[in-house]
């Protein structure tokens, strides 16, 4: 079970955010840096309680149009070995110390939890309440995953990442969320599962989409 810890860090995650996503292939911004929201998202949890898995939504208010952005983060305390390139930043944490921020594709846990959960496996937890379920999040899976730990090997381009699942699957993540009006959000029907929530909108809305749809390789 994640402990969720009310304090202070520095940088925050959304001053490590404005900096990234900039350098992202799927970056709707433009050259201009963005100003985020924090709008919402969810956590899974480390079996193994070494590793923070937070999926983070943000929202970019700088442009005449917000536009909500999926960052799948890993929280360590220490370097996760070969996984420079995927580093996000580092912040000190008011009760845990330093602790280094990764895009979660990159890293294993975060990988295997997520199959996890499109498996039916695992239980999507409140983003800042511990030891607490979200139940908006929902998901699918037409074929069991199986709990084999996956090598994730991910690749960006403007739509997204895409994030291979052995043995004939990718799964497709919707790092530009684009919001629908069904509730619970449902995927395509050619898709093999998909994960979908929502998250505060302006004006007192909720605003839902699919975040990820695992489909055919």
């Amino acid at each position: 079970m994640a402990v969720i810890h009310h304090t202070t860090l520095q940088p925050t995650k959304l001053d490590l955010l404005t900096d990234w996503l900039p350098t992202r292939p799927w970056y709707r911004g433009g050259s201009g840096a963005p100003v985020l929201e924090r709008s919402g998202g969810f956590r899974l949890d480390d079996p193994e309680g070494e590793v923070g898995i937070e999926f983070i939504v943000a929202t970019d208010t700088a442009g005449s149009e917000r536009t909500a952005y999926l960052a799948p983060l890993t929280y360590r305390g220490a370097p996760l070995e070969g996984a420079e390139h995927a580093l996000v930043g580092t912040m000190q944490h008011g009760v845990l110390g330093r602790r280094w921020a990764y895009d979660g594709f990159h890293d294993p846990v975060l990988v295997t939890e997520l199959l996890a959960l499109i498996d039916g496996r695992a239980q999507a937890m409140a983003q800042s309440v511990s030891d607490t379920p979200d139940h908006e999040v929902t998901r699918s899976c037409a074929a069991p995953l199986g709990e084999a730990r996956f090598t994730p090997e991910p690749a960006d381009d403007e739509h997204g990442t895409r994030l291979p699942v052995p043995p004939e699957a990718v799964l497709h993540v919707h790092r530009v969320l684009t919001p629908v009006a069904g509730n619970p959000p449902l995927p395509p029907r050619d898709a093999l599962g998909h994960v979908a929530t929502g998250w505060p909108g302006p004006d007192g809305t909720r605003l839902r989409a699919v975040f990820m749809t695992l489909r055919t390789a």
